[in-house]
């Protein structure tokens, strides 16, 4: 079959859903700059302000199955054009909450939209790209994947420092209003299909699945990984893992066809998508913590040493398009992954006095190699399925990036914890007698207690620095372990599909 009129023309549509999906994902890492000043004007914990993050990512995880099945049901046009709605109405209503219940309800309102803007943008460019151009494509919307979180931490590092906390949600407003324009007046005509009845089974299990296993993971911390209730979530998620796989294998009509694990180059594509994501948001959210809490940077000034990072996402990712058009995905991945798991070895080597420039080099080097092995990875796992399962391929994708980053930095945080725990006894054996590992001498205001507590930092920002250290060397293996499995991608240019073929009424 021919490719349709919209096929022909869909460089405009693209670029309308590049910029919701910007819109989506920002969002993710673009609030947890304005916590800290969140907890202070609310009046609240630490503990409880984490709940602004928390119950967004959740509410991803339980919406994001449902999305493939939505998409069938009204279309995957007036559902991207109802996402974008609400997303914008969400954000419109968190930047005027007056209190931290209502901002923790109004980012679960938000996150439903967000959690199915980026399975439903997949499905619409699948329909509209041509295959052969589906590369380029894909670099493009890879844009609003990896570099929005890059540049997240610059935007609201300015926003809350310069302006006002309320104005990295408002900032989504005039974007989303723009953006629902945009869409009705280029995207296509996608009417829906035949979905068949709601997989309620399947949604529950699944949904009860990673709503319990991101709480364990974000809360293991703070809760203890050995405490009871975590055990519990633990356990539960695990049961409703294994009573979806059983329910999804059994209905006519699952939520998530299991089936598509058949493909092995998709298989692969999540393995390695989980090793990009444990690289991409480990680094994210460590490098920040060094930055403020131990060299004394500012929220602002802190984004600005990861935007060389972004910058430089930027630029691979069409790059990394085009590569794929032309030569398949197996070198651009497995080349990608070699830079990145060399460039997290070398962030090894920093030190407290490690100059920020220095940082900043070994940050964008990473991201040459995550923006050349990102999208290969992802469109060469999804061109690998029948059309009429891309939906569903999306919604794995997105699952297994939001879990594989949470559970990655929840996991190296809890040994980072445990290392650090050990260097500061280990080095405290090491002090003179007259020295402890903690700021006891003398009543505070005393030169004797400031000279302690200055000992005392200096200890902890060391420990903290040297445990880093290690879990970069950690996440470099793990990398690297990535390396082999791109090997396995295909090689060579993916068949010249038309578009069209079985996919108008497959994803519409």
């Amino acid at each position: 079959m021919a490719p349709t009129q919209s096929s022909q023309n869909w460089a405009l549509p693209l670029v309308v859903l590049i910029v919701g999906m910007f819109m989506s994902v920002l969002d993710t890492t673009i609030v947890n700059v304005a916590l800290p000043t969140i907890q202070k004007e609310f009046g609240i914990t630490l503990d409880e302000v984490q709940w602004v993050a928390t119950a967004y990512t959740l509410t991803l995880g339980v919406v994001t199955p449902a999305s493939s099945w939505l998409s069938d049901k009204i279309g995957a046009r007036r559902l991207y054009i109802l996402c974008l709605i609400g997303f914008a109405i969400g954000s419109a209503l968190c930047g005027f909450a007056g209190n931290l219940n209502m901002l923790v309800a109004f980012r679960i309102l938000q996150a439903i939209a967000g959690g199915i803007l980026p399975v439903v943008t997949v499905s619409i460019l699948y329909m509209i790209v041509p295959r052969e151009k589906i590369g380029m494509a894909m670099g493009m919307y890879g844009l609003g994947v990896v570099f929005a979180p890059g540049v997240g931490p610059t935007l609201g590092g300015y926003l809350v420092e310069y302006v006002d906390w309320r104005l990295i949600f408002f900032v989504n407003v005039p974007i989303g209003v723009l953006g629902v324009f945009a869409a009705v007046a280029t995207l296509p005509h996608l009417p829906g299909r035949e979905a068949g009845p709601f997989d309620l089974f399947g949604f529950l299990s699944i949904g009860t699945c990673l709503f319990t296993l991101l709480l364990a993971v974000t809360e293991g911390p703070d809760w203890g990984w050995d405490s009871y209730t975590i055990r519990m979530l633990f356990i539960a998620s695990g049961i409703s893992l294994a009573l979806f796989i059983v329910v999804e294998l059994e209905v006519d009509n699952p939520m998530l066809d299991l089936r598509i694990f058949r493909y092995w180059p998709f298989t692969n594509s999540l393995l390695l998508m989980a090793v990009l994501s444990v690289g991409l948001f480990t680094v994210l959210f460590y490098i920040p913590q060094l930055l403020q809490e131990h060299q004394g940077l500012g929220a602002f000034e802190s984004g600005l040493v990861l935007l060389p990072e972004a910058i430089a996402l930027a630029i691979m990712m069409p790059i990394a398009g085009r590569l794929y058009d032309a030569i398949g995905p197996r070198w651009p991945a497995t080349i990608g992954l070699a830079i990145l798991a060399y460039g997290t070895y070398l962030l090894d080597q920093i030190t407290l006095d490690t100059p920020r420039e220095t940082i900043m080099w070994l940050l964008a080097l990473r991201s040459v190699g995550l923006g050349l092995a990102m999208m290969p990875v992802m469109t060469g796992g999804t061109s690998a399925v029948p059309p009429d399962k891309v939906g569903a391929a999306s919604a794995f994708n997105n699952v297994v990036q939001r879990t594989a980053g949470a559970m990655g930095v929840a996991g190296l945080t809890a040994l980072l914890t445990s290392t650090q725990a050990q260097t500061v006894a280990d080095r405290s054996g090491l002090m003179p007698a007259a020295t402890t590992a903690l700021p006891q001498i003398g009543p505070p205001g005393t030169p004797a207690f400031a000279a302690e507590f200055a000992t005392y930092q200096q200890l902890q920002s060391q420990s903290f620095v040297s445990a880093l250290d290690e879990q970069f060397v950690i996440v470099a293996v793990v990398t690297a372990f990535g390396v082999v499995l791109a090997l396995m991608m295909r090689s060579g240019r993916a068949p010249a599909t038309p578009a069209g073929e079985g996919a108008a009424s497959a994803l519409a």
